[in-house]
C-alpha cells in the first residue's frame, strides 16, 4: 500500500506540473500541440480559438492569420471553426533529420488587435521506416591465422525513425564460426561487431556466408538485412593505424566547392599487398555524403557542395583505412562549419494599415513587422530604423516583432501620402541590410476654413447696366480634400436704400460669380458694400468671409436741367424748351448784366460740368453768354436800329460723351423810358397755352352733336313717313274724322328749322379749362316746334333769320368780343434775384423821377389786379421787375396766361370768365356779334 500511495502521489505531482506549465504557456500567449507525422492534409491539430480564449465572431470581423517559420506553410487556420489543421503532409525524417525532438513553430496574428500568439507543434515519430544498410552485400576477409575471439566491426544499419521506432537490435545467423557482439557508443548508438568463435581453416572452407538482421522497436517491428561473405586469406598480421584517432577541422560556410578540407593518414607495417591501404567512409550521413568526397588513395576529404551554417553547423564522419589483407583502422573526422554574414535581414509585414486619419492620436499603431536574420551571433543581431523626417517611429515589440507608430500630428494638407521605408541592418562585417516600404495615405479631416484669393474685392460698374450683368468673381480655396474642400458661396444679409441686398446682387453658389439683379442708378446709389461668405462641405462646416465694394460709375444719362428761366408750355408735347423775359435799358454799357441762366446736372464729375453758349440771337453781336457762369451780358452799346425785343436762345451742354444739352429762351426788351417800356411790355405776346387738347375736345363735341343731329333727322323722317302712311290709310278707308285735319299740324320743314334754331349755343373758353363754360340760348329760340298759325294763314316753311331775331331781343345776352389785350404776366416770370451776385445785383432807380414813375407803375398794376382788368396780366402786379430791381419781388415759376381766342365761323369764344369784363364789354360786342351772325348765315 505504501508503494502504491507513493506512485499516486508522484502521478499527482506530475499532473499538477503539467497543468502549471500549460497555464504558464497560455499566459505568455504560447500553445503547444503534438501530432504524429504523415497525417493527411487538413488533419486537426488543435482548437486555437478556444485555447486562446478568443471570440470566433469577433475574429471574423478583424481577421486572423497563421504564419509558419520558413518557406513552407505546414499549418492553416479554418475561419469557420477556429481549428488549426495541417496544410501539407509532414515527414518528420525530412524536417528534423538530425534533431531528436522535432518541433514546428508558427504564429497566429489577430489583425484588429495587432496581437501575436506563438504555437509549437511537436511532430511525433511513427514507425514508417525500416532499418536499412548502406550496402546490402558485405564482404569481409580474414586470415586463417586470425585468433578466435577477434572482433571485426560491421556496417551499421540506419533507421530515420526515433525513439522506440528507431534501431533497437542486431541478429546474426548462418555459421557457427562467428557470433555477433553489439557495443554501445558514447552517444548511445549500437555498433555491431563480428566475433570469430572458432579458428578458420582456409583448406576446409575458403569463405563463409552470414546474414545480419537489424530490427527496430515498432509495432509491428521492421527489419533490414545484409549478407556478409567472409573470405579466408592467408595470414596478415599487421593492421593499418591512423595518425590520429580523431580529426577536427573548422571551415567557413563560404568555402569554395572543391577545396580540400582535411587529409587523413594511416600506415601499415606489412609489405606488399598487405601494406597497401584504401580509405573509405565507414559512417556518414546522407547529407554529408552529398557534401564531402573522400579520396580512397590519398585520404583527402574535399567539398562537393556549398556549406550552409544555417542548415547544418557540424558534421561527424568515420573513415576506415583497410589493407589488402582485410585489416583496418577507423578514425573520426569532425567538420565544424563557422558562420559567415551571408544572410540579409528579412522584413515581413505581418499587418498594416493603408489609411490613417490626420487627427489620429500619437502612438497609433499603423503596422506590425517581423524582422529576423538567419545568421548567428553578431551577424544575426538586427537593428531597425525608419527614414528621418517622418512622423513615425519604430517600437520594439514581443520577440522579433516591431510596431510602427505615430509620434506627431499628421497634416494631410502638407503631406497627403507617406512611403515609409523600414530598414533592418545586421551586425556583420560588412553589414547587410534590407528594407520594406509601407504606403500610407492620410485621410482628410475638415480642419481648414476656406481662404479667399484676395483680402478684399472691389469692382467698378457703369450705371444703367443690364440686369444679370456679371460684376466680378470671388474665389476661395480650401486646403482640405473631397467634400471638405467643396466651397459654396452666399451673401451676407444687408439692405440698400431700405431694400434687401438680395434684390440688388446675387452670388452663384458654386462659382462665386456676383451678378447684378437690377439696373443701378448712380444718382441713387453711389456704392454698395457687401460681405460674401465661403463655406465648405465639412461636418461641421467651416467658413470665412470677404468684403466686396461695388462702385457705381456715373454715365452721362441726365441732360442739364434749366432752373432759370423757368419752363413754359410748348405748342406740342414733342417740343420742349425754356423761356423768360428780361428788361435792359438802351443805355446799358458793354458788359452790363442782363440775366443769368441757371442750370444743374444730376450727373457727377465731368458729366456734370456745364458750359453755356449763345446759339441764336436777334442781334448776334449785341449779347454774349459766360462760358461757365451762364451770365448774359451786353457785348456792345445798344443801337437805335436794334429791335426793342431781342430773342436769345442759350444752349447748356455738359461734358459727357456723348454730350447732352438743354436750351433756354430769353426775351430781352430794350427800353429807354417808362412810356417806351410800357409800350413794349404791352406789345410783347407770350406764347399761349397749348390748345391742341381743347381743340380736340371741341372737335369731338361738334362731331357728337352732328351725329345726334343726323339721328334726329332720321327720326323725324321716320315719323313723317309714318304719319304720311297713316294719313294715306285713313284717306283710303274714308275716315271722315281725319279728312278735315290740315297736314300742317304735323312736323314739317318748319319744325326742322325750329329745331335747328333751338340748338344755337354760346361757348366761352379760356386758357384755364376750369374757367371755360358753355351757355345755351334762351327765349323763343329754344322752342322746338312753332306755334300753330291761324287756320286761314299758311304755315311758313322756313324762317328767314331766327338768329337775327333772337339777337334783337335785348333780354338775350350778347356774345363777348375777344380781348385783344392778352399778354404774358410779368409777375409770373421768375427773375434772377435768388442767384444774383456781383454786378448782377439789381438796384433801385437813382433819381426822383424814375422812382415816382416806378411807384406809379406798381400802383397801376395793383389796381388793375384788384379789378381783374390788368393789361399786364393778373397776379401781384410786379410786371416782372423783380429780376431788375432786386430780391424784394416774389419769384413765380408758373405763369398765368389769360387770353381770348376767337374762332372764325363759330360762336365759341375763348375768354376770361370774369363777370366784370363780360359786363363791361357787353355793349361793345353787339356789332361783332351781328357780323358773326352774318358770317354764320353765309
Amino acid at each position: 500500500m505504501g508503494a502504491a500511495g507513493r506512485r499516486w502521489e508522484r502521478r499527482g505531482r506530475a499532473l499538477l506540473w503539467s497543468v502549471l506549465m500549460a497555464a504558464w504557456k497560455l499566459t505568455w500567449g504560447q500553445l503547444h500541440y503534438s501530432v504524429p507525422e504523415e497525417l493527411p492534409k487538413g488533419s486537426f491539430v488543435g482548437d486555437v480559438v478556444k485555447d486562446l480564449g478568443l471570440e470566433l465572431l469577433a475574429l471574423r470581423d478583424f481577421g486572423i492569420r497563421v504564419i509558419s517559420e520558413g518557406r513552407m506553410q505546414y499549418f492553416s487556420l479554418q475561419g469557420k471553426t477556429g481549428h488549426l489543421v495541417t496544410a501539407e503532409r509532414i515527414d518528420r525524417e525530412q524536417l528534423c533529420r538530425l534533431v531528436e525532438k522535432c518541433v514546428l513553430r508558427c504564429e497566429v496574428i489577430v489583425e484588429g488587435d495587432m496581437k501575436v500568439y506563438s504555437i509549437e507543434v511537436e511532430i511525433t515519430d511513427i514507425n514508417d521506416n525500416a532499418p536499412t544498410f548502406k550496402e546490402t552485400e558485405l564482404e569481409e576477409t580474414m586470415s586463417e591465422s586470425t585468433a578466435p575471439g577477434s572482433r571485426f566491426p560491421l556496417a551499421r544499419a540506419h533507421d530515420p525513425d526515433s525513439g522506440p521506432n528507431s534501431l533497437q537490435s542486431y541478429e546474426l545467423s548462418g555459421d557457427e564460426h562467428f557470433s555477433l557482439a553489439v557495443q554501445t557508443g558514447p552517444s548511445g548508438d549500437q555498433r555491431p561487431e563480428l566475433v570469430l568463435e572458432k579458428a578458420l581453416d582456409r583448406e576446409e572452407a575458403a569463405f563463409h556466408e552470414l546474414v545480419l538482421r537489424a530490427s527496430d522497436g515498432g509495432e509491428p517491428a521492421r527489419t533490414g538485412t545484409a549478407r556478409i561473405r567472409v573470405f579466408v586469406l592467408d595470414a596478415n598480421d599487421n593492421a593499418p593505424v591512423f595518425s590520429q584517432e580523431e580529426y577536427t577541422v573548422r571551415v567557413p560556410e563560404n568555402v569554395p566547392v572543391g577545396s580540400v578540407l582535411v587529409s587523413l593518414k594511416a600506415t601499415d607495417a606489412d609489405e606488399g599487398l598487405n601494406g597497401h591501404l584504401k580509405y573509405i567512409f565507414h559512417k556518414i550521413s546522407d547529407r554529408a555524403s552529398e557534401l564531402f568526397h573522400l579520396s580512397s588513395e590519398t585520404g583527402e576529404i574535399s567539398l562537393k557542395d556549398n556549406l550552409d551554417f544555417e542548415e547544418i553547423s557540424s558534421h561527424e564522419l568515420e573513415v576506415q583505412a583497410r589493407d589488402s589483407g582485410g585489416l583496418s583502422d577507423t578514425a573520426i573526422v569532425v567538420i565544424t562549419v563557422t558562420d559567415v554574414n551571408d544572410n540579409a535581414p528579412e522584413i515581413s509585414v505581418r499587418s498594416s494599415l493603408s489609411e490613417v486619419s490626420e487627427d489620429a492620436p500619437p502612438e497609433t499603431v499603423v503596422a506590425l513587422l517581423h524582422v529576423q536574420d538567419r545568421d548567428s551571433g553578431a551577424n544575426g543581431q538586427v537593428r531597425g530604423s525608419l527614414d528621418e523626417g517622418v512622423p513615425f517611429r519604430l517600437r520594439s515589440s514581443q520577440g522579433s516583432y516591431y510596431r510602427v507608430v505615430t509620434v506627431g500630428e499628421l497634416d494631410r494638407e502638407k503631406v497627403s501620402e507617406y512611403n515609409v521605408t523600414v530598414r533592418a541592418v545586421d551586425g556583420g562585417s560588412p553589414a547587410l541590410q534590407s528594407s520594406a516600404v509601407l504606403a500610407l495615405r492620410v485621410l482628410d479631416v475638415n480642419d481648414n476654413a476656406p481662404v479667399f484669393a484676395e483680402p478684399r474685392y472691389s469692382a467698378r460698374l457703369a450705371e444703367n447696366n443690364a440686369a444679370g450683368a456679371l460684376l466680378l468673381t470671388v474665389r476661395a480655396t480650401d486646403a482640405d480634400w473631397g467634400q471638405n474642400a467643396r466651397v459654396r458661396y452666399r451673401l451676407s444679409e444687408g439692405r440698400v436704400r431700405g431694400a434687401p441686398l438680395s434684390s440688388y446682387v446675387s452670388v452663384q453658389a458654386e462659382t462665386g460669380a456676383l451678378y447684378a439683379l437690377r439696373s443701378f442708378d448712380y444718382e441713387e446709389v453711389r456704392e454698395v458694400r457687401l460681405w460674401v461668405w465661403a463655406e465648405d462641405g465639412g461636418a461641421p462646416a467651416l467658413s470665412s468671409n470677404v468684403s466686396v465694394l461695388l462702385e457705381i460709375v456715373d454715365e452721362n444719362d441726365n441732360a442739364p436741367q434749366v432752373l432759370y428761366p423757368p419752363p413754359a408750355a410748348a405748342p406740342s408735347a414733342a417740343v420742349s424748351g425754356w423761356s423768360g423775359v428780361e428788361l435792359a435799358p438802351r443805355s446799358a454799357e458793354p458788359g452790363a448784366l442782363v440775366a443769368k441762366v441757371v442750370a444743374v446736372d444730376a450727373d457727377a464729375g465731368q458729366n456734370a460740368w456745364l458750359s453755356y453758349e449763345l446759339a441764336k440771337a436777334t442781334e448776334p453781336g449785341l449779347f454774349r453768354v459766360g462760358l461757365h457762369s451762364g451770365e448774359v451780358r451786353t457785348a456792345r452799346f445798344p443801337l437805335a436800329r436794334d429791335a426793342a425785343r431781342q430773342s436769345l436762345v442759350v444752349v447748356v451742354k455738359d461734358h459727357g460723351r456723348p454730350a447732352l444739352s438743354a436750351t433756354a429762351t430769353l426775351t430781352v426788351v430794350l427800353a429807354e423810358s417808362v412810356a417806351e417800356l410800357l409800350s413794349e411790355l404791352g406789345s410783347v405776346a407770350a406764347p399761349g397755352e397749348p390748345t391742341a387738347s381743347l381743340t380736340r375736345w371741341l372737335v369731338l363735341a361738334v362731331a357728337a352733336l352732328s351725329c345726334l343731329f343726323l339721328a334726329f333727322l332720321l327720326l323725324l323722317l321716320a315719323l313723317r313717313l309714318r304719319h304720311w302712311r297713316r294719313s294715306q290709310l285713313l284717306e283710303a278707308s274714308g275716315s271722315a274724322s281725319l279728312r278735315g285735319v290740315p297736314a300742317s299740324q304735323f312736323v314739317g320743314i318748319d319744325g326742322v328749322r325750329a329745331f335747328l334754331h333751338s340748338y344755337s349755343h354760346e361757348v366761352s373758353l379760356t386758357a384755364d379749362s376750369r374757367k371755360s363754360h358753355l351757355r345755351l340760348s334762351s327765349g323763343s329760340c329754344c322752342d322746338t316746334l312753332p306755334v300753330r298759325p291761324p287756320p286761314g294763314e299758311p304755315a311758313p316753311l322756313l324762317v328767314d333769320d331766327p338768329a337775327a331775331s333772337c339777337s334783337e331781343d335785348p333780354s338775350v345776352p350778347t356774345q363777348p368780343q375777344p380781348n385783344t389785350d392778352w399778354r404774358f404776366s410779368q409777375t409770373q416770370r421768375p427773375g434772377t434775384s435768388g442767384s444774383q451776385n456781383g454786378e448782377e445785383g439789381g438796384a433801385w432807380p437813382n433819381n426822383q423821377f424814375d422812382t415816382e414813375v416806378l411807384q406809379a407803375m406798381i400802383l397801376a398794376s395793383a389796381n388793375e389786379a384788384a379789378d381783374g382788368n390788368s393789361t399786364l396780366g393778373g397776379g401781384t402786379g410786379t410786371m416782372g421787375l423783380s429780376a431788375r430791381y432786386g430780391p424784394q419781388f416774389t419769384l413765380q415759376h408758373v405763369p398765368d396766361y389769360r387770353q381770348n381766342v376767337y374762332i372764325p365761323g363759330s360762336t365759341a369764344t375763348l375768354t376770361n370768365a370774369a363777370g366784370k369784363r363780360d359786363a363791361k364789354n357787353a355793349g361793345a360786342s353787339g356789332g361783332n356779334k351781328k357780323k358773326s351772325g352774318k358770317k354764320e348765315k353765309k
